[in-house]
């Protein structure tokens, strides 16, 4: 299901079982929503923190037991008050899009990990309370699922970020392999820049697989939505890779063909 965005995965498809849906849309939307505030428009960083600065003060109203009745808060309230769903989650999602606002630069990998941990993490860890799994093994998994999709995510929209002013690619790769801030703005894509991009569609494919065992141990509708969200992440790391990292020139996106394909090997792996 799409909730205006293009996406590299399933939203609340029809894998996922009916009574779970309405929770799914709603999370996505709080999400989806409040990164807007991070990311588009003209606003300066001050009314993009005041909004978001907004959205933090309607969880300590659901967490009071109010239900706001601006859109999406009603809906959410519903959903973690059903599923009791922990709200610091949702305040983890805020303080990533506040990030988005503040910082442009990321020094290591290991800073951009702590961002994913709070951007993309705090989705997979909501999902697996959607389905009472809330061991240490399965959030680990879902973690490096998530963290590994939002990386592919950064290494598919270098270009579009550039042109907000935010560079993703950690600074000490960067400097590793001799890759500077002004090849980027030029989309320069010598064989620097290649094994560069190299080096980080390997590491994130191998975070994506090390989260693969998860999908084994999941009911089988959940588990096919999610080794289709696995086959999403690996097809674009596969497309960055067939173009030797041009994601200036050919930014890889997923079509129907891919989904076709995806949702083969999804029922075969």
């Amino acid at each position: 299901m799409s909730i205006g965005h293009y996406e590299n995965f399933p939203v609340a498809s029809r894998l996922v079982p009916q009574a779970l849906r309405p929770a799914i849309v709603a999370i996505y939307a709080f999400a989806r929503s409040a990164d807007d505030f991070a990311d588009e428009g003209d606003d300066p960083p001050s009314a993009r923190l005041s909004r978001l600065d907004a959205y933090a003060a309607q969880l300590d109203r659901i967490e009071r037991g109010e239900v706001p009745p601006e859109a999406p808060f009603p809906a959410l309230a519903a959903a973690i008050g059903r599923h009791a769903l922990p709200i610091g989650l949702f305040r983890d999602l805020l303080s990533a899009f506040r990030q988005d606002v503040t910082k442009s630069r990321y020094a290591n990998f290991i800073e951009l990990v702590d961002y994913c941990a709070r951007s993309a993490n705090p989705i997979g860890r909501l999902l697996l309370h959607l389905y009472d799994l809330t061991d240490p093994e399965s959030a680990r998994r879902a973690d490096a699922i998530c963290t590994g999709l939002q990386l592919a995510n950064f290494w598919q929209d270098i270009a579009l970020d550039w042109r907000k002013g935010r560079v993703y690619l950690p600074g000490d790769d960067m400097a590793r392999f001799a890759v500077s801030e002004e090849q980027i703005a030029a989309g320069r894509c010598d064989e620097r820049w290649a094994r560069l991009m190299a080096f980080e569609i390997e590491r994130t494919r191998s975070l994506l697989e090390s989260g693969r065992p998860l999908t084994r141990g999941l009911p089988l509708r959940l588990g096919l939505e999610l080794k289709l969200t696995l086959a999403g992440g690996l097809q674009i790391l596969r497309a960055i890779d067939a173009v030797d990292g041009d994601v200036f020139r050919y930014r890889p996106r997923l079509r129907g063909r891919d989904w076709l394909a995806m949702t083969a090997t999804a029922l075969v792996r």
